[in-house]
């Protein structure tokens, strides 16, 4: 999503828009992803993760085609929404797990998907300064859809068939409550640098935010199938893996503003680097090849140690990364050094809470539980921009950076309480003959009677 953010001045040239209108090629893909991966995940749980997973890779693409071919911004826009609908991969990626990996195999199977993202992020953010200069923004769009057209192809031909939850119903009136207040909420947050914290705008939205969740909520409580069940999301493994997203989607964003951001300020400020776009992206490569590898090696400590664990040491070596260059910022491999521990503990963390989300929840809540889980992820990651960015402006010179570091490393010390909090094992109970016992989804109704 974000990838389109050294873009944004080409777009605003081509499509003879704003900044503030250019910016909303990023903040319209963030809102529709936001919304799309609980439902989505909820669908999948509901009508089986391929069918689902099929009609999200055919949206994801033809929204890339409609935005790389707009010639004006409503089309550009809409084409984005379109295209947010494809994180609902996650949530149906992490179903799909379940219901095929055996359940010693899950933690590697979660870890390496966990990894992917590094790989993914790594491999976009190398590609785009050279794509933008090279072929212009449009191509940064047409590049997915050539990954996506044979996703969609091996999806087809690769993904086990599942039966649909039989007289399954999807809440819409939960979903509809659920992307009112979320759209409301995260508008509030991409704009409020723009409009100003207490402009009738921003603090408009959060009113209308807090309003529809209490509604929301209220109606989740109450329905027999819930898009999200509050009860699922109170399971001890579930609340702290979510909170720990949060605060793990803080600090890699807030990372991903400061550090290119201090390489490419100029050297007469004292403590920038006057690095160019690219230096900046080279700068982001040891963070994302160590979130790489560490998602790959998270299955194997999962199994040797745990998730708690797992967790625990992302949690450390995470802090310590941005303890590092609090103090240390003044030559580029403290950058390096910093950047490199964030990576690899960011990537153990992001593993260890899809595996405690995953083992926690019943079968049938894996995709809506995933879903929040990601969801959350993204809200992290939002505050972790809009936070830093208010440091950063609200303190000249190098102490925002000294601060914006240190939140981030206090961030990720908060997490370390959460992963002793979280619930010991877990994973799917087994039948004599070693198979996985399915669990129905928890519902409302069950709790009325007496489940």
């Amino acid at each position: 999503m974000a990838v389109v953010t050294p873009a944004l001045p080409q777009i605003q040239a081509g499509l003879g828009t704003t900044p503030a209108g250019a910016a909303w090629a990023l903040t319209a893909m963030t809102l529709s992803a936001a919304v799309a991966t609980p439902v989505v995940g909820r669908l999948g749980d509901l009508y089986g993760p391929r069918r689902v997973l099929l009609s999200v890779l055919a949206a994801a693409t033809a929204g890339m085609v409609v935005a790389a071919s707009a010639g004006s911004l409503p089309v550009m826009l809409a084409g984005r929404v379109l295209s947010g609908v494809g994180a609902g991969v996650f949530p149906l990626a992490y179903t799909i797990i379940r219901d095929v990996v055996p359940a010693g195999r899950t933690a590697s199977a979660v870890g390496l998907m966990s990894s992917m993202l590094g790989l993914g992020g790594a491999l976009s953010w190398c590609m785009a300064g050279p794509i933008i200069d090279l072929l212009g923004w449009r191509w940064l769009l047409w590049v997915p859809v050539l990954g996506l057209v044979p996703g969609l192809a091996a999806a087809w031909w690769i993904v086990p068939r599942s039966p649909s939850r039989a007289g399954a119903r999807v809440d819409w009136w939960g979903a509809v409550l659920f992307a009112g207040w979320l759209v409301a909420a995260l508008a509030a947050l991409t704009q409020g640098t723009f409009w100003g914290w207490t402009s009738p705008g921003v603090l408009g939205l959060l009113a209308a935010a807090v309003v529809t969740a209490a509604i929301w909520l209220w109606v989740e409580t109450r329905v027999r199938e819930p898009l999200v069940d509050p009860r699922v999301m109170r399971l001890r493994g579930v609340w702290t893996a979510n909170a720990a997203s949060l605060l793990s989607g803080y600090a890699l964003m807030a990372g991903g503003l400061l550090f290119p951001l201090l390489v490419q300020l100029p050297e007469d400020t004292g403590y920038g680097f006057g690095g160019s776009a690219t230096q900046a992206a080279v700068l982001q490569l040891p963070a994302s090849i160590g979130m790489t590898v560490a998602g790959v090696a998270a299955g194997a400590l999962d199994r040797r140690f745990g998730s708690r664990a797992v967790l625990s040491g992302g949690a450390v070596l995470t802090c310590a990364g941005y303890a590092f260059v609090t103090f240390a910022h003044s030559e580029l491999w403290h950058l390096y050094v910093g950047g490199l521990a964030r990576g690899i503990g960011l990537g153990l963390a992001y593993a260890a809470v899809a595996t405690l989300v995953v083992l926690a929840v019943p079968v049938g809540d894996t995709g809506a539980a995933t879903g929040v889980n990601t969801l959350i992820r993204t809200v992290g990651a939002s505050l972790g921009t809009q936070v830093s960015a208010v440091i950063v402006a609200g303190m000249p010179g190098e102490r925002g950076f000294t601060a914006g570091f240190a939140m981030s490393a206090a961030a990720m010390a908060a997490v370390l309480p959460l992963a002793l909090l979280a619930a010991r094992g877990g994973g799917r109970a087994r039948g004599a003959g070693g198979e996985p016992v399915v669990r129905p989804s928890i519902t409302t109704a069950d709790a009325r009677d007496g489940a």
